[in-house]
């Protein structure tokens, strides 16, 4: 099975072609507003229209309320909700129950525990995503990664995700320790905080297409 890449935080029709043309799996849109990647509901629904039948849209939320994910689905096409906050496995069922579509969970890690605790999510989340947990920084695109090896030899229910401080440079090894699939990035293809570079991300995936 070859390996794929989502591109996330995409806020420009020149990223979300240059993700297109490179055979991105997913992108990306992030409607957290303290991200720098935050995309307003016109903008997304632009982005969204211009990727629809090429690639999984993705949103991405962070501890959202219902009426939050209501309004960017009314004006938005999204194929799966990415959770990135403290969500419980309690909500990620609500939500996917709710809006009656495929929820990715963000399972931020730093040790051993973390990965154990995605165990809670096996059976109510569609995808998890296993990203690097920061004291206090942003969830997700914080350009750091987590220990890999933490995930060798690792399998779940759910396909999976590996994310955090990702580039071209390391995707490889992260991939080689991990046994990854599919592998999420942000930061790594950025040529200043929340700007993502048409030629990074090209460069990006086709390492990826390499492995």
């Amino acid at each position: 099975m070859p390996v794929t890449a989502k591109i996330c935080g995409l806020n420009s029709p020149q990223t979300v072609e240059a993700a297109l043309v490179g055979g991105a799996s997913h992108i990306g849109l992030v409607f957290y507003p303290n991200s720098p990647r935050f995309v307003t509901i016109p903008v997304a629904a632009e982005l969204s229209r211009q990727a629809a039948g090429h690639t999984v849209r993705v949103g991405l939320f962070v501890d959202a309320g219902d009426p939050v994910i209501r309004d960017v689905l009314d004006g938005v096409d999204l194929d799966l909700l990415q959770l990135h906050g403290s969500e419980s496995p309690t909500r990620v069922a609500d939500v996917r129950a709710r809006f009656r579509l495929p929820v990715m969970k963000a399972i931020r890690v730093r040790g051993a525990e973390d990965v154990r605790n995605a165990d809670a999510y096996s059976d109510v989340a569609d995808w998890l995503l296993f990203d690097a947990k920061v004291p206090g920084g942003l969830p997700g695109g914080n350009a750091v990664a987590f220990d890999w090896s933490l995930l060798s030899g690792r399998q779940w229910p759910s396909p999976w995700m590996l994310s955090g401080g990702l580039n071209a440079a390391n995707v490889g090894d992260a991939v080689h320790l991990t046994g990854a699939k599919v592998v999420d990035v942000s930061s790594g293809v950025e040529s200043r905080r929340g700007q993502k570079d048409p030629a990074l991300v090209r460069g990006f995936l086709k390492q990826v297409g390499c492995l």
